[in-house]
């Protein structure tokens, strides 16, 4: 599959997605089709594990394109853009395989909403993230007002929203905006572990337990239970379960089948 903003590499039951479209990775529209694209293919692809999104050179993404903002003149479009995007970061966040956003520099606007759909964020300390959107005249519109204030405490979600104000990667993951932050030199190798640890996971039990966390917060903790249940009997079934108990029994690592 060919692509002009994004670079593609599969390594170890990996699927690493770049934007590249130096030196900001602005998200354009072509580049939202095409991470659509790279994510659906990697949800197919049975080698692949885990994705990791990240962005070439000094930025993650540095916002939207604020060429084609120009273009936009109506609601119709301008709602219709909105909906494009938050139908990605859906994509995204709904992927039954885990995205960790490896935010290597500036995470603003759009880029912050495609992390904050992302199952897990890891920062540099040094990263700028923020949503500057009121600054233009407008609002995040791909989700970002309703992912923050639930992610983050809702006073702070609108102070960062209201001000523009952007913290770096340290503030972050003090407030909870990302798992964790670490030196810019760290974040690839820490990135690397992490994707390690949950690569061992049987990508059967992986699924599950998103779909039961996603699904949860969604429509609240008496279904999270109802649904939490049914995933946990269903897995007593896979081939997996029955191998991970075994190995645990005869003190041995599991070899997992993914079935």
């Amino acid at each position: 599959m060919e692509f002009q903003t994004l670079k593609i590499k599969n390594e170890n039951q990996v699927t690493y997605i770049t934007i590249a479209k130096p030196p900001v990775n602005p998200l354009s529209i072509q580049t939202l089709q095409e991470l659509e694209k790279a994510i659906d293919a990697a949800v197919e692809d049975s080698e692949t594990k885990v994705i990791v999104l990240t962005g070439e050179g000094k930025f993650f993404i540095a916002g939207a394109d604020i060429k084609e903002l120009t273009t936009i003149e109506t609601s119709k479009k301008g709602r219709e853009f909105g909906q494009y995007g938050q139908f990605v970061c859906n994509k995204i966040e709904q992927s039954p395989k885990p995205v960790i956003a490896m935010i290597n520099g500036p995470c603003l606007g759009g880029g912050l909403e495609i992390a904050l759909a992302s199952h897990i964020r890891i920062a540099a300390d040094s990263a700028k993230l923020g949503l500057p959107e009121l600054k233009l005249g407008l609002i995040p519109g791909f989700g970002g007002t309703q992912r923050l204030a639930r992610l983050i405490s809702r006073e702070k979600a609108i102070e960062l929203i209201l001000t523009s104000d952007q913290i770096d990667g340290s503030e972050a993951s003090r407030i909870g905006l990302v798992s964790k932050s670490v030196s810019l030199e760290e974040l690839e190798s820490t990135v690397k572990s992490m994707v390690e640890k949950i690569s061992a996971k049987s990508s059967v039990s992986i699924g599950a337990a998103l779909t039961a966390i996603n699904q949860g917060v969604s429509y609240g903790l008496e279904h999270g239970f109802l649904l939490e249940a049914e995933l946990f009997g269903n897995l007593f079934t896979t081939e997996d379960a029955k191998e991970g108990i075994q190995a645990f029994i005869q003190k041995r690592s599991p070899v997992f089948k993914n079935c």
